[in-house]
């Protein structure tokens, strides 16, 4: 075999100048960067030296033969000319990638079986020997690349994925992958930081990998150092002297790099499961005196070596995937910045993230960003210096003010230089006035932000006197009044509850995303609620019961008060929150008109009604409702006043438990939903459809004299005709709609029925 071998190194996408860069720096030749792949001369030693150091590549690839194709004959054939008796044994095992497509192969896998086909012919002998299939440890593993007619036929000397450096047996739910932490690293600037003697600190380590990456290259480890099998293990044209002598040298130089005194690095994570899961990672890459990880959130994140050391904060915080993950993502990143502007003033910092919004929202600037793929998403990373200036802040600070910082900036960086003494005409030293401390602001909000803030703090303002005289716990301060932030915002004591709704298709979705973070931001100042008290629902059009489906399991209850009742509220697990504060009047009604009556509640939801009524004096109350989860809540409201006795709760279909109900009620109230198919009923039920049914049933209960309410919230809702003809029928919308409601007078309709 010739001294010299043509290597393809592949790597993630976006990685391909870091990579070039690296691999000439580790004596590869003539080298020219492709998409996700650099490619070069080398001589063997060269070739396994990128296997052993290289901190990008994901595999290198030593080009066997290069041929052209026209076929899947063409080839065969170009496969079967290789002398693979050179290479393997003929009992060996053998695994084949295959990429691209043309010349008349379409499909990979069809193209893997020509390839080892080939194989398997060239080295079967007479006795019958022949190689075997190994796809998770073959003796060699086998790609042929397909390019515009030219096949690449080329041996794996990696192996396994560079990337996979085998300390990381325990990860977490989005791990970051070694090569990509250590490519973020280097575009950080951390082989300068830590040639400098500096420090790195990780916010949200997760279970390590930037840390683990970090010390490996200031401890000067060759990354796959402890690598056991590798591509050319059991390859016949291996020179086991030549890679013991580079292992060596590798072992020497780690062995010396720890001798050094370690580094500071230190991880913080949020979550107590990953801590000790990160720290075993930390302790296989053999870095337990460097590298140290607590317990710690975001939110009390200090990285304190010492006054004088300075260095890099990197992270990678989470993107957000799930609806309603904007809020906590938002003040997650608002929090970053904030520490890094109160805690890490003159380090650098480097925030990797898939979400550049809300890097934005960080209220410091970034100086450079680089683009990189994270699989299949594009992110980005921030690099920032920390310093007094980069802050994106509120208002505008005097120029005696930003000399004070920087003079201050100065001191912390040199704090033990002797300082010039002065002193006054009798020869007494004059005491040093010290430095302000820099000043630190919040980041401001946008143009759109602050218009959003306005009108809330406006709304509120207007609503003030209403709700102190009505006593009002929990009402709207928001819904949609400017359309270019389509949602509605309830208070729920000192809580927020915000629904999205859906953004038509005619809104570009980033202007979408950029609004909804606006208001985010302007949420907490407005309101003055605390950020972790905001929660984000994202309402679109439902169909069936997908409205009252689960959307989390926190179980958290919030109680709240309502016209001398308490109720309970569930702002995390489903889209509605068990309270709907648009029936506030009509169940004031209710309470007022309830006393000595029997109350039927039909539809009853979390019975909200009942406790109405049963606070009003009603002599008992009787709620209907197909959901066992409701009913459950249902009597935990009525159980939270001290209602239990005289108060039924009753699981069923609405429809068939009044075919087969025998009892009158004075007064009946219908909330039905617009439309529902649950598996617990028969048939489906529509509101627009089934209302005469439905009030038919209900006013044959309704007892001499008694008052039916039947109300819902379908925009298009149109009461049938006809049933005017039979019973007293009056509209009273416009009573059952309260100030904070009345931008929104189509949010339910409402009558009361009689009989005639």
């Amino acid at each position: 075999m010739s001294d010299r071998f043509e290597l393809f190194l592949t790597c993630p996408k976006g990685l391909e100048g870091l990579l070039i860069e690296e691999a000439v720096g580790l004596g590869l030749e003539d080298a020219r960067e492709h998409t996700s792949a650099v490619r070069g001369m080398a001589t063997m030693e060269t070739a396994y030296r990128l296997c052993l150091w290289s901190r990008l590549a994901n595999r290198v690839l030593l080009v066997l033969k290069r041929f052209p194709m026209k076929d899947a004959e063409d080839l065969y054939h170009g496969v079967l000319d290789v002398e693979w008796q050179d290479h393997m044994l003929s009992d060996g095992t053998l695994a084949v990638e295959f990429s691209g497509h043309g010349s008349g192969i379409d499909n990979t896998h069809f193209g893997a079986l020509k390839v080892k086909d080939a194989i398997v012919d060239k080295l079967r002998t007479p006795q019958g020997d022949r190689p075997s299939i190994d796809k998770l440890n073959p003796d060699l593993r086998i790609h042929l690349r397909l390019d515009r007619g030219e096949a690449i036929l080329s041996l794996d000397l990696s192996g396994h994925s560079l990337h996979q450096r085998g300390y990381r047996l325990q990860q977490g739910a989005a791990p970051l992958k070694e090569n990509l932490a250590a490519a973020i690293l280097i575009r950080s600037g951390w082989p300068r930081i830590a040639a400098e003697g500096g420090a790195l600190a990780d916010p949200m380590c997760g279970v390590g990998t930037f840390l683990v990456e970090a010390g490996m290259i200031a401890a000067d480890m060759a990354p796959n150092l402890r690598r056991e099998q590798w591509g050319f293990t059991a390859w016949l044209g291996h020179v086991p002297a030549l890679w013991k002598k580079l292992h060596e040298e590798a072992v020497e130089r780690a062995a010396a790099g720890l001798a050094r005194p370690p580094l500071w690095i230190r991880g913080y994570e949020a979550d107590p499961r990953l801590i000790q899961p990160g720290r075993n990672n930390v302790e296989r890459a053999g870095l337990s005196e460097w590298i140290k990880i607590y317990q710690g959130e975001v939110a009390t994140f200090e990285p304190r070596p010492d006054q004088n050391q300075k260095g890099l904060v990197i992270c990678n915080p989470p993107y957000g995937e799930r609806l309603g993950d904007e809020a906590s993502l938002l003040y997650l990143y608002q929090n970053l910045g904030e520490r890094l502007r109160q805690a890490c003033l003159n380090w650098e910092a480097a925030v990797f993230t898939g979400a550049p919004d809300l890097g934005k929202r960080m209220g410091i600037r970034s100086h450079k960003q680089y683009s990189f793929w994270n699989g299949a998403l594009p992110c980005k990373l921030l690099l920032i210096k920390v310093l007094p200036d980069q802050f994106v802040t509120g208002e505008r600070r005097t120029p005696e003010q930003r000399q004070a910082e920087r003079e201050q900036a100065a001191y912390d960086q040199a704090p033990n230089e002797p300082q010039e003494r002065k002193f006054n005409k009798n020869g007494n030293p004059i005491k040093p006035t010290p430095a302000p401390a820099p000043v630190i602001e919040q980041p401001r909000l946008s143009e759109g932000g602050q218009m959003f803030a306005n009108r809330l703090q406006k709304n509120l303002k207007a609503m003030g006197k209403w709700v102190k005289r009505e006593g009002i716990d929990c009402y709207r301060v928001y819904d949609a009044d400017m359309p270019e932030y389509a949602m509605a915002i309830d208070l729920y004591h000192d809580w927020v509850h915000v629904q999205e709704y859906a953004a038509p298709k005619s809104i570009d979705p980033e202007k979408a995303s950029a609004r909804m973070f606006d208001a985010l931001a302007a949420i907490p100042q407005a309101l003055n609620v605390d950020k972790s008290r905001v929660v984000v629902k994202r309402r679109e059009r439902q169909s069936g019961t997908k409205q009252y489906e689960r959307q989390a399991a926190q179980g958290k209850f919030n109680e709240v008060s309502e016209g001398g009742v308490k109720l309970l509220v569930n702002l995390t697990d489903y889209l509605d929150t068990g309270l709907f504060l648009d029936h506030r009047p009509m169940r004031m009604r209710i309470q007022k008109e309830a006393a000595g009556k029997r109350f039927l509640n039909l539809f009853c939801y979390t019975a909200t009604a009942s406790v109405h009524a049963a606070k009003g004096g009603a002599r008992s109350t009787t709620s209907v409702d197909l959901s066992k989860t409701y009913l459950d809540w249902a009597r935990r409201n009525l159980s939270l006043n001290g209602f239990s006795d005289k108060n039924r709760l009753e699981q069923g279909d609405v429809m068939a438990w009044l075919e087969n109900c025998r009892e009158e009620y004075d007064l009946i109230f219908i909330d039905p939903p617009t439309f529902s198919n649950s598996k617990r009923m028969e048939g489906i039920f529509d509101v627009q459809r089934d209302q005469v049914q439905l009030i038919d049933l209900a006013m044959a209960r309704l007892a001499s004299g008694g008052v039916l309410y039947f109300s819902n919230n379908f925009r298009k809702f149109q009461l049938e005709e006809n049933l005017a003809e039979r019973y007293a029928v009056e509209e009273i919308s416009a009573q059952t709609i309260d100030p904070d409601f009345a931008r929104n007078t189509k949010i339910h309709r409402a009558w009361k029925i009689t009989a005639r």
